[in-house]
């Protein structure tokens, strides 16, 4: 049976960012006498199938929900679908249409009814008591109105064509096991420098990894912690039983992929959803930015000058609690979104109000993108998610291209007065300070300081790639000092691909 439903849109529907269409039905019980028998012996078919399909228009809402009516004694959904992809000039946006699916208890923003998101990262998903496709939520499957999720990304000027098939098997629920979270702490090395990488994507959403073979790049990086940051989804929450240990910290967290930009929920409780069917003129992000903090996470908004639609920052930054300006390997976007960043210090420096630290993260999803490529160096208590947590929340953090370089950076005063990363020298206006920094591992680099007047000084390293670079100047001159460390440019008037950056020291008496 198919239903074909053509969508003419509706200036009230394009505003809402939201259609809900017909819904599909199944056979009433008193109808299910032919096919296989069911598996529980009720003389019914053991599944039924449904198919509809439909045209999206250019300029449909951000989701289309499409009703699906479960009556009682469904075992497992299955869920396939498939658009039509036709040539689009060069420059024009072609289709992409991502897929979800919310169940009984319904589709309100920021609700209880998520049950899974693949993006566009699959073509067909199942979902049951004891399983699910990486994406979607193991649970019963409760009779009532379960919702299909639809998300066309873009659509080209002929529109989108597409055709959903759902799958109802009947038979006994099964039983959900309990899921196997990481643990909060790991044993450390006690108040330490320890590095981590805080946006990466597995098979649970549309990285190519699995949760194992993150895991063991992870270890071969370096790195000390990682985080889980599935688009849309916390269905990977559960699936790194084994692969912790006192050598490495997992956190849960998501990255909350919206149509005007991406954020990194940081080290949230494991479980916990954070929706993302909004955009910044809906003024809900502020909602959701306190849901993550409620969670015990950190919201870090993600590449925000990166060229994918809708991937731009809009949301503003007064609701986050630090900012990835590098993301990947270092390219022109990460430069910009650098230099705005910097733009942000001169504020405190001033004594107005809290700064935003920096962080990098990776963003890997599959070969050959390097997990810990760049990597969050935090200074923290110990090794757990509330101390490296409280360690990027004061700054005490550098990011580096990889494990291979290590550094040191302080700012002191004529009087022994010192301050390090994140902190604050206070001085006298007159007085002469000195920054210092010793860097290894990064041979043909050269390292620059950076105040709120812009790069200031620059020297060489050694052909080692080991030294110690200091600089002089007076508290009256800079409001504050960091440090890059750069590679040799590979564009004339550009600077060189970043190696490692540390956040600032402010100075003066703030």
């Amino acid at each position: 049976m198919q239903r074909r439903d053509v969508l003419r849109m509706s200036a009230a529907a394009g505003a809402a960012g939201v259609l809900t269409l017909a819904p599909v039905t199944f056979a009433g019980a008193e109808q299910r006498t032919a096919g296989a028998a069911r598996p529980d012996g009720s003389g019914g078919p053991a599944e039924e199938t449904r198919t509809v399909s439909g045209h999206l228009p250019t300029g449909a809402p951000d989701y289309v929900y499409v009703p699906v009516e479960v009556p009682r004694g469904v075992r497992e959904i299955a869920v396939s679908y498939r658009y039509d992809k036709p040539t689009v000039p060069a420059g024009t946006n072609g289709n992409a249409c991502d897929i979800g699916i919310f169940d009984q208890r319904g589709t309100e923003l920021g609700g209880a009814g998520f049950r899974g998101w693949s993006g566009g990262a699959r073509t067909e998903f199942f979902l049951r008591a004891d399983a699910a496709t990486p994406g979607y939520l193991p649970g019963p499957v409760h009779p009532g109105t379960w919702h299909i999720a639809l998300g066309p990304y873009t659509v080209a000027p002929q529109g989108m064509d597409y055709e959903i098939t759902v799958t109802l098997r009947y038979g006994p629920a099964g039983t959900t096991p309990k899921p196997v979270h990481p643990p909060e702490r790991a044993k450390g090395r006690g108040r330490a420098w320890y590095r981590g990488d805080n946006h990466l994507h597995s098979i649970h959403s549309d990285g190519r990894r699995t949760p194992a073979e993150i895991a063991a790049l992870a270890r071969a990086a370096g790195l000390d912690f990682i985080t889980t940051t599935e688009h849309n989804t916390t269905s990977s929450h559960g699936a790194w039983e084994g692969l912790w240990g006192d050598d490495l910290l997992i956190l849960t967290g998501e990255e909350i992929t919206t149509r005007n930009g991406h954020v990194v929920a940081m080290g949230t409780d494991p479980g916990v959803f954070v929706d993302w069917r909004y955009r910044a003129r809906d003024n809900a992000f502020g909602r959701f930015a306190r849901a993550v903090r409620r969670a015990g996470g950190l919201v870090v908004p993600a590449h925000p000058h990166a060229t994918c639609i809708g991937c731009n920052w809009k949301f503003g930054l007064n609701e986050a609690d630090a900012v990835e300006v590098w993301n990947g390997p270092y390219t022109a976007d990460d430069e910009v979104t650098l230099a705005e960043w910097d733009n942000t210090l001169v504020a405190h420096a001033q004594g107005r109000g809290a700064w935003l630290p920096a962080v990098g993260h990776s963003d890997a999803h599959r070969d050959p993108d390097v997990v810990g490529l760049p990597q969050t160096v935090v200074l923290a208590d110990d090794l757990s998610r509330q101390a490296v947590q409280d360690g990027i929340r004061a700054g005490r953090v550098w990011i580096a291209e990889s494990a291979k370089i290590g550094l040191s950076f302080s700012v002191t005063g004529e009087r022994g007065e010192h301050a390090g990363i994140g902190e604050r020298l206070r001085v006298a206006g007159a007085s002469v300070v000195t920054a210092r920094l010793a860097v290894d591992g990064a041979p043909g680099c050269t390292v620059s300081y950076v105040t709120d007047q812009g790069l200031r000084y620059s020297e060489p390293l050694p052909e080692s790639g080991s030294g110690t670079v200091r600089w002089r100047t007076t508290a009256d001159n800079v409001a504050y000092i960091r440090a890059e460390i750069r590679h040799p440019a590979t564009t004339p008037g550009l600077p060189g691909p970043m190696a490692a950056l540390t956040n600032p020291v402010f100075v003066g008496r703030g």
